[in-house]
C-alpha cells in the first residue's frame, strides 16, 4: 500500500511587521481544515494542518522536505495553500509574464521557483497533488465577494490586493534566499522527476475569491467532491468544478515533472 503524507495550508492573516498589515481574509483556515477531513478520510497516513502563525516558512519548507525525504516510488504527498498570493520580477528568465508567482506565508513570500526546487527533491514516481485556492497572477491577492461580482477594495479589508510585492520584497531583500546559481530555471519540468498535479483557484490574470466559510474555488471543489462521491479523474474533477465558477474566475490544471498517466486518471485524493 503506498504511504500518503498530506499538508494543509490556512492564512486568515499574515505578518504585519513584513507585509505592512494582517490583509485578513475569512476562509482560508476552513478551506485548510476541510482538504485535511479528505486527507483524514482517505486514511493518509500523516496528515499536518498550519494556520496563521504557524505556517510560517521554516514550518513549511520543513514539512515539505521531511515528505521528500520519506516517500518513495508510487507514494503520494498531498499539499494545500489557501491564502493571499503576490508576485515578484522574475529572477531567471524562466517566466515568460517577467514575473515570479508567490505564496504569501505567514512571514514571507514565497517563490514558484522555490517550490520547483522543494518538488526536485522528491524521488522519481512519487505523486504530488497540489492545491492552491490563492491569486496564481502577478498582481492581485485573494478577494472577498460571492459568485457573481467582487466588490470594491475600498468596501471590505478583506478584498484589499496584494500588489505590493516589489516593494515588500526590496524592503526585506535580505531574507529572500532562493534560486541559488545552480538552481536557476528550476521551474522547467526536466529537473523534477516526480509528478505534480495542480489544481488553482485561478488563472495568471484573476483573482480567486474568498468567502465568509471557505474560498470560492474550494467551496465548489468540496461540492462537486461530494463527500467522496465524485467518480472520475483529475482533468473531470476540474472541468465539474469549472461549471459552478463564475466566468472571471477560472481554475486551472497543470502537471509538471514526469508524466504519469496512472496518477492522472485516478480519482482525486486517492493513494
Amino acid at each position: 500500500m503506498p504511504y500518503a503524507i498530506s499538508l494543509h495550508i490556512g492564512l486568515n492573516k499574515i505578518d504585519p511587521n513584513h507585509y505592512g498589515s494582517e490583509y485578513p481574509l475569512a476562509g482560508c483556515i476552513n478551506d485548510a481544515k476541510d482538504m485535511l477531513a479528505i486527507a483524514k478520510q482517505k486514511k493518509y497516513d500523516k496528515t499536518d494542518l498550519l494556520i496563521n502563525e504557524e505556517g510560517h516558512s521554516e514550518n513549511v519548507f520543513r514539512s515539505i522536505q521531511a515528505a521528500a525525504k520519506k516517500l518513495k516510488k508510487n507514494d503520494m504527498f498531498f499539499i494545500t495553500y489557501s491564502g493571499h498570493g503576490s508576485f515578484l520580477p522574475d529572477n531567471n528568465k524562466d517566466e515568460t509574464d517577467g514575473y515570479d508567482e508567490t505564496w504569501c506565508l505567514y512571514d514571507r513570500m514565497v517563490l514558484d521557483d522555490e517550490l520547483a526546487i522543494l518538488w526536485s527533491k522528491f524521488k522519481t514516481g512519487v505523486k504530488i497533488f497540489m492545491i492552491s485556492d490563492s491569486c496564481h497572477s502577478g498582481s492581485v491577492s485573494r478577494t472577498f465577494g460571492s459568485d457573481e461580482s467582487a466588490p470594491d477594495p475600498a468596501d471590505d479589508i478583506r478584498s484589499k490586493l496584494i500588489k505590493e510585492g516589489p516593494e515588500i520584497y526590496k524592503k526585506n531583500k535580505k531574507i529572500y534566499k532562493y534560486s541559488s546559481p545552480s538552481e536557476k530555471n528550476m521551474a522547467s519540468s526536466e529537473k523534477i522527476k516526480a509528478t505534480v498535479i495542480l489544481l488553482s483557484g485561478c488563472q495568471d490574470n484573476q483573482t480567486s475569491l474568498d468567502g465568509e466559510k471557505n474560498g470560492l474555488f474550494t467551496e465548489k471543489l468540496l461540492k462537486v467532491y461530494n463527500k467522496g462521491k465524485f467518480k472520475g479523474n483529475y482533468a473531470g474533477f476540474l472541468a465539474k468544478i469549472l461549471k459552478l465558477m463564475p466566468s472571471d474566475q477560472t481554475p486551472n490544471y497543470s502537471l509538471i515533472g514526469k508524466a504519469n498517466a496512472a496518477f492522472a486518471m485516478s480519482k482525486p485524493f486517492d493513494k
